[in-house]
């Protein structure tokens, strides 16, 4: 048996806007991914027999639901790989938050399998198959902070600052469907330039519908604000400002409990998961 013991990392919408619509009813977007150091904990171990399983942990996601599951499954009959996999899930970041906790515990799967199936596969490579399983999934197998277009999964790596969250969870569970489907949701954007969003610009045109369902977000949003620019990530719940040290956001925090679950995190230009399974990020390749 060969077992790998990962922290899998949430991720933020430094801002997300909606272009347009493709033909399918997929919404075109610009958003920019940069991942927080708020981890679901995934043990992930190899099987002689060929089956994929989960143990249950401190998942609230049944197994015949997990994207982890279905992401081993891929590769296994992709593949045909004999071995099988039993994974275990200890649960930290919000679901249903904004935050990506599911397509990143899905990368983690690619890429520890990867491994520890010995398939080799390219970053690219296990970032299209991961399409398959979301949008959000290839964002975090290529590992890298980055602008993307299309439904999401047209990635330019981008440099940010990387500064301390406070990141809240308003206590309500989002249903991503339900956004978009909103009449009102904004879906004629003009398109903006990363020069653009990084001179200020771009907002998260998903927050005013979700505010509008889940008043417990705006609360939110309303609360932080008095401390920092407040945001929402995603298509919601959880909103965060960003802050210059350790002890002003532990502090913001403090406050933030009286009220809700919060977390003090740090924003991370790379997925740490990409390397510890052995990969190198593209820019970094000899030659």
């Amino acid at each position: 048996m060969k077992q790998l013991i990962l922290q899998s990392p949430a991720k933020l919408n430094l801002m997300l806007h909606i272009t347009g619509r493709r033909s399918d009813g997929y919404h075109l977007l610009q958003t920019v991914f940069q991942f927080i150091d708020l981890n679901d904990r995934l043990e992930i171990a190899t099987t002689t027999d060929g089956s994929i399983s989960r143990d249950p942990g401190h998942s609230s996601i049944s197994e015949t639901e997990d994207i982890t599951i279905h992401a081993a499954r891929v590769l296994q009959q992709r593949f045909k790989v004999k071995q099988g996999v039993r994974i275990a899930i200890d649960k930290r970041i919000p679901v249903g938050g904004g935050l990506g906790g599911g397509s990143s515990n899905a990368a983690t799967t690619l890429l520890a399998l990867n491994q520890l199936w010995g398939l080799d596969l390219e970053l690219s490579e296990l970032a299209t198959i991961g399409m398959r399983l979301g949008a959000d999934v290839p964002v975090f197998v290529m590992g890298e902070a980055a602008w993307a277009t299309g439904i999401g999964e047209q990635l330019t790596p981008i440099e940010l600052i990387e500064p301390w969250y406070v990141v809240i969870d308003p206590g309500v569970l989002v249903s991503t469907a339900e956004i978009f489907k909103a009449r009102e949701l904004t879906r004629d954007c003009v398109a903006i330039t990363i020069r653009a969003f990084q001179r200020g610009s771009g907002t998260n045109v998903c927050e005013k519908v979700a505010c509008a369902l889940y008043p417990e977000i705006r609360q939110a949003i309303d609360w932080l604000s008095r401390y920092g620019v407040a945001k929402m990530s995603g298509t919601g719940a959880c909103v965060f400002a960003a802050f210059d040290s350790l002890e002003q956001a532990e502090g913001v925090k403090s406050r933030a409990a009286e009220y809700w679950e919060s977390f003090v995190v740090k924003a991370m230009n790379r997925n740490p998961v990409v390397e510890q399974c052995g990969m190198l990020f593209p820019a970094r390749r000899p030659g």
